[in-house]
């Protein structure tokens, strides 16, 4: 079902805009791209460094102005678009309104796109302005309209890292996850490199050579995984941790989360080809992990990224690397770059050299998105 919000002036557009992305922007510019009369999405952005005293380690004006406009212009059918800048720590005055050198930037990159500019408003210090109106007062927030009102939706967060607290499932539920891996790991061997392997013991545990045989079915157990995402058992949470530390595995249950169980069996084949005889993955296989395939189900990523935000929570610290990772990528498919970036950072904290971390964290920082994103806004 579409649900259309009517916004009839900047007020108004202002006041959807939280509504249009799920959160109250803090620190950011928000794109609003426009086929006709009506919005196509929402692109979000943290403010370049040196805007606004914002510190973040952003490029220039002109070069972040060429970024998102070039994204904006990749949503398809694009031919206008709303500006809004969101600087918690300024406060606009008659006269002089916080970034504007920043949104002639945009505003002229965009009109040299031609794209037509139906807005571009500053929101700041309780107050929000006109930025092709700068001797005007600026006017208070709290004359704001009401959000418009959307069924089913709760209202918006906090801010654009809202939910990527990791859940609290107990020191409890940590410990017997511990435990479990421990046994797990005599016998497939340790979950991340440099993690010693546990001693042998005269009783070995059959519940771990059980969830050994789990893993003979890699795609059944990935799908069934996502049945109950919050309450697998101690043993099926370590193998999934020691999975998402394994790159090739890894692999394999993000391009299967993110299609199907089909794609799951073939992708494991493809792993398994490549390292036995270095044969190349097949494109509609590996392309999906740089966000080259068919729309993901946003359900199934939706399911996917809680498997894994619960598996972090209840992992040792020193195996949270590989997750860490992958609940970035699942973020980043879902549109979710912000997020993703909050996870990359926790995810080189425990592991420094995670090569999969450093290649996300690049694309993220360049601010690219997967395809399916803008064929999603079409």
């Amino acid at each position: 079902m579409t649900t259309i919000v009517h916004a009839a002036g900047a007020a108004e557009l202002l006041a959807a805009i939280p509504v249009l992305t799920g959160f109250t922007p803090r620190d950011s510019v928000v794109l609003l791209p426009f086929r006709g009369p009506r919005t196509a999405g929402a692109l979000r952005f943290d403010l370049p460094a040196g805007t606004t005293g914002s510190t973040s380690p952003r490029p220039t004006a002109a070069e972040f102005a060429a970024t998102a406009i070039g994204l904006a212009c990749r949503v398809p059918d694009t031919d206008a678009l709303a500006i809004a800048v969101y600087a918690d720590g300024s406060a606009a005055v008659s006269g002089a309104v916080p970034a504007a050198a920043l949104v002639d930037e945009l505003i002229g990159r965009a009109e040299a796109c031609e794209l037509r500019v139906v807005e571009a408003l500053f929101v700041g210090g309780g107050s929000w302005a006109d930025y092709r109106d700068p001797e005007s007062a600026p006017h208070p927030l709290t004359e704001l309209p009401s959000p418009p009102s959307v069924p089913g939706f709760a209202g918006p967060a906090p801010d654009q890292f809202s939910g990527t607290e990791l859940p609290s499932p107990g020191l409890f539920a940590a410990e017997s996850v511990g435990r479990a891996l421990l046994t797990v790991e005599r016998v497939l061997g340790p979950a991340v490199p440099g993690r010693t392997r546990p001693p042998a013991t005269e009783r070995a545990d059959p519940r771990a050579h059980e969830t050994a045989l789990l893993l003979d079915d890699l795609p059944s157990f990935l799908e069934e995984a996502l049945d109950t995402p919050e309450a697998l058992s101690p043993f099926a949470t370590a193998a999934l941790v020691w999975v998402l530390n394994r790159p090739a595995l890894r692999d394999v249950a993000l391009v299967q989360w993110a299609s199907s169980i089909d794609r799951g069996d073939r992708a494991l084949a493809a792993q398994l080809c490549h390292g036995a005889r270095a044969t190349a993955v097949p494109s509609d296989i590996g392309g999906i992990l740089i966000g080259d395939g068919p729309q993901p189900d946003s359900d199934r990523l939706g399911v996917a990224l809680a498997l894994v935000r619960h598996t972090v929570a209840l992992a040792p610290r020193e195996t949270r690397g590989g997750p860490l990772a992958a609940a970035a990528w699942l973020s980043w498919a879902c549109g979710r770059s912000t997020h993703a970036a909050r996870y990359l950072d926790q995810a080189q904290e425990v592991d420094p050299k995670l090569t999969f971390a450093e290649l996300l964290r690049a694309v993220v920082d360049a601010g690219m998105l997967p395809r399916w994103s803008f064929r999603a806004a079409a």
